[in-house]
């Protein structure tokens, strides 16, 4: 029996990633999530999966999600425009005793049909031309051999909802939700997805305003209504176009306080100073821990002043972060070695690393 007595201690944040490549079902993840089943209230869990869909590995994977299926012909419209749909299908879901109803969900098999160099770039601009401009329609997954599973209701029951123990990837990232300040609903859920990239989030971007203003000046447009969302676009900003390696990203999504900064010898001043003038329009302000998947690996880190708590563990070939050791030990109780991660780090795995229990290069600067 659950404890009756319930303090709220922030959404729940869980990844798995098989370093070796071997996909595994997604009942470890649901085992994972649903151990932190108090941090959540109900309102939002889900998943992103990799390495999902190998007969269509080439090919990006549209996951739609339609709060009015009447939509479903505008958005196929749009996507004929520019892609050749080669497979197209409903997402299979199941009925649960808590889950009864939920939206239309379905998956696009897509090649894009313009010179290759661009295809990542015109498939962020249909994500926001269907995201902005069809209401009821909402792209919320759109990389190539991977998929975003989510909606209202506790994290376990919308792994079970998915059916997500018929699927099989090398990595897998999940949430559970607890909406403090943004509505809970179906497209509003965790994890938020552009391209390949995937991100899970507890806590609050305060600076989100700033964020979502700075994210316009390239063309991101934010329409899901949840803060979450700046931080998948300014990673694929920050990383896809602007080419920053993964473990410089605290040094601008958390850089340290200008006061800081300031009591830094001349080389990390300069670095640290440089940082916040450009990227300051970046920088997250608030609490956060988040977990990060992208093709072959995942990352994890946390705000400036470690405002929620983040665990990175490993065991032989496998790499898991998570809000709680709990969930971590469900799935592997002897663990090689488990770190906390510090203010402002990041800490990543990638698949065919040598296993290095997270040696990584230290970003925060203090």
């Amino acid at each position: 029996m659950r404890d009756p007595f319930r303090i709220p201690s922030g959404c729940a944040v869980s990844g798995i990633l098989n370093l070796d490549g071997k996909p595994v079902s997604g009942t470890h993840i649901i085992r994972s999530i649903e151990v932190m089943h108090e941090r959540s209230n109900g309102l939002g869990g889900g998943f992103a999966a990799y390495g999902i869909y190998p007969r269509y590995a080439d090919l990006y994977a549209f996951h739609v999600l339609y709060d009015d299926p009447l939509r479903k012909q505008d958005v196929e419209t749009i996507l004929k425009q520019r892609f050749s749909v080669e497979h197209s299908e409903e997402i299979p879901c199941r009925k649960t005793d808590v889950i009864k109803e939920w939206p239309l969900f379905m998956r696009y098999f897509l090649r894009y049909l313009g010179e290759e160099e661009n295809e990542d770039d015109e498939v962020v601009q249909v994500v926001m031309e269907v995201n902005s401009s069809i209401h009821g329609a909402y792209i919320v997954s759109s990389g190539k051999n991977m998929g975003i599973f989510k909606g209202v209701g506790y994290p376990e029951d919308i792994g079970r909802l998915f059916r997500l123990e018929e699927y099989r990837g090398y990595c897998w990232i999940a949430h559970g939700r607890f909406p403090t300040n943004s509505v809970g609903w179906w497209g509003g859920a965790h994890p938020f997805g552009l391209l390949s990239w995937s991100v899970v989030h507890n806590g609050e971007i305060s600076s989100y305003g700033i964020n979502r203003r700075y994210l316009q000046n390239f063309g991101y447009l934010c329409n899901l209504q949840t803060d979450t969302e700046v931080i998948a676009y300014l990673v694929d900003l920050l990383v896809r176009k602007h080419r920053v390696h993964i473990d410089y990203l605290g040094a601008i999504l958390a850089s340290p306080f200008w006061e800081q900064i300031e009591r830094m010898d001349a080389q990390k001043k300069h670095f640290f100073s440089s940082i916040r003038t450009i990227y300051g329009g970046a920088l997250l302000n608030g609490p956060f821990s988040i977990i990060v998947g992208f093709p072959g690996g995942m990352f994890g880190m946390v705000d400036r002043i470690k405002l929620r708590p983040m665990l990175a563990a490993w065991k032989n070939k496998t790499f898991f972060l998570s809000s709680e050791e709990c969930a971590i030990r469900e799935i592997s109780p002897d663990l090689d070695r488990l770190v906390a991660l510090k203010a402002g780090e990041v800490i990543s795995g990638r698949v065919g690393e040598r296993n290095n229990y997270g040696q990584k290069l230290a970003v925060s600067g203090v």
